[in-house]
């Protein structure tokens, strides 16, 4: 929920009414950061292939 809570949010941002440039790149950083962990989980949550 939160990663496309962030997606939206800076969806929104225009760049006339963008925040900071260094607020801009924290929620990117974030966002990134949500998506590398959703994906550590779902390869965790996956049967492994037998060798």
């Amino acid at each position: 929920m939160e990663h496309a809570d962030l997606d939206a949010l800076i969806d929104r941002c225009t760049p006339e009414a963008a925040p900071d440039e260094l607020t801009l790149r924290r929620l990117k950083k974030r966002r990134l950061v949500l998506r590398d962990a959703m994906e550590r989980l779902e390869r965790q949550l996956q049967p492994q292939e037998p060798a």
